[in-house]
């Protein structure tokens, strides 16, 4: 039998009045392709993004390979990867911002002058 990998039980996420994920509960196992399906504005990125730790939960439960989403995060981000919806390089910011940006992303702290002096792009 397979690990389960992703729980998702009863997630909630309201901003102000409007509930974007309304109670949403699933399970993802091991080798699994699973994917989100829905109308825009349905709550599928939100969901996501919450997993991903990129965005606060209103209630419910998120476990990722074992790891609790409310006791754990720092955890979680070190074992995901994340592709943002807009991807490649992000025009309007500078390469010492997008260091930071990815240093968010994964919970990192590097020096973005030293990484760039190293590529010859400072």
């Amino acid at each position: 039998m397979k690990e389960t990998i992703i729980r998702v039980k009863e997630l909630v996420k309201n901003y102000g009045n409007f509930e974007a994920v309304k109670g949403i509960s699933f399970d993802v196992q091991e080798g699994e392709i699973f994917g989100l399906l829905g109308p825009n504005g349905a709550g599928k990125s939100t969901t996501l993004e919450i997993i991903e730790t990129l965005r606060e939960k209103t209630s419910g439960e998120v476990w990722v390979n074992g790891f609790n989403l409310d006791k754990d995060p720092e955890e979680i981000k070190k074992i995901i990867g994340v592709q943002l919806q807009t991807s490649g390089y992000y025009p309007n910011l500078k390469l010492v911002e997008l260091v930071a940006l990815f240093n968010g992303l994964y919970n990192r702290n590097a020096d973005a002058m030293s990484l760039l002096e190293m590529v010859n792009l400072r």
